[in-house]
């Protein structure tokens, strides 16, 4: 088994635009050919558009094209511009007159970070769906649906550490499993190799973390103003061939990279959720792809944290911790 980038899995391009001054973005994930896909969606408070298209019930069969982003629900405006960009290119679902790309989105509430009044749009979407066909830009840290990215939201944004968007991926002989994922949690983000809290809820000087899931259990109440402003959101990508219902059994093993690295994770305030998509025809067993998909996310958290840089007057991790953790 080695470490590959999540980038040189095949058939599947990744294109990222952000506006950093409002600190927001979004990515954009696209299979020209088209991709089967599942879907896992754990949190409270989700913000997605057509993720219907994903429940093994439904009649599609591929979907063309998968947008994280920021902006919360505002955001949702962004797979218009996807799917422009796809019609443009007579890419989707032949309906005769047109082809109708087939585009899901799930975005992170970032609005508390820069300018409210920014969000990624049309336009954005259209531009990171240009740039992953065309000049695919992929990147850890604070880029695309990352860049208004935080972590440690239980007393307040005050409090909180910057994230960003990471990814990691494998290659286990022919078999390869990638993730990417953007860190914006209530919960405190921990290293599951050693233990140690990597980013989340600052001490009262902002020199250390504090421990989240302790003050919850201790009766100190949580999100002052009650509103979902948290979600975790992954893609696994695969090059095995699976069917939606196994993408989707694989999307929710997955979730168990968010729960050994975020704590508490899959609460009423977060809107945690992971695709997963399958792009090639290598032969898999599906309970080995969804335990090296929780691996892998796992790991992807972790980048996702330690390639952040401090921004909008949240410390990263890195600065919190006194070392170069990028």
């Amino acid at each position: 088994m080695k470490e590959i980038p999540v980038t040189g899995i095949k058939n599947i391009r990744i294109g990222q635009t952000e506006d950093v001054k409002a600190g927001t973005g979004c990515t954009v994930f696209l299979c020209g050919q088209g991709m089967k896909a599942g879907v896992d969606i754990r949190g409270g408070g989700p913000a997605s558009r057509e993720a219907s298209l994903l429940d093994p019930l439904a009649a599609s069969q591929v979907i063309h094209g998968i947008v994280l982003s920021g902006g919360s629900a505002f955001g949702l405006d962004a797979a218009g511009g996807v799917m422009q960009y796809l019609e443009e290119r007579n890419i989707g679902f032949d309906v005769g007159v047109t082809r109708v790309p087939l585009v899901v989105q799930s975005d992170i509430f970032d609005l508390t970070v820069g300018d409210h009044k920014v969000r990624p749009d049309k336009k954005m979407g259209y531009e990171a769906a240009r740039l992953a066909m065309e000049e695919p830009n992929y990147r850890d840290g604070n880029y695309g649906a990352g860049t208004g990215a935080t972590a440690g939201k239980c007393l307040g944004m005050d409090r909180c550490t910057k994230t960003g968007i990471g990814s990691y991926a494998i290659k286990l002989d022919e078999l390869e499993v990638g993730a990417v994922v953007v860190v914006n949690s209530l919960g405190d983000v921990y290293d599951w190799k050693t233990g140690q809290c990597i980013a989340g809820l600052l001490n009262e000087d902002k020199t250390g973390f504090e421990c989240s899931p302790q003050l919850i259990m201790d009766g100190i109440s949580i999100v002052r103003d009650r509103l979902v402003q948290n979600t975790t959101l992954g893609v696994v990508i695969t090059n095995a061939s699976f069917d939606k219902s196994s993408l989707c059994k694989i999307a929710g093993m997955a979730h168990d990279g968010y729960a050994r690295s975020i704590r508490p994770v899959h609460t009423s305030f977060d809107g945690d959720t992971i695709y997963a998509v399958s792009v090639g025809d290598v032969e898999a067993d599906m309970d080995v792809a969804g335990t090296i998909a929780a691996e892998v996310m796992s790991e992807a958290i972790i980048r996702a944290v330690r390639s952040a840089v401090s921004a909008y007057g949240h410390p990263a991790s890195g600065d919190i911790l006194h070392s170069d953790l990028r």
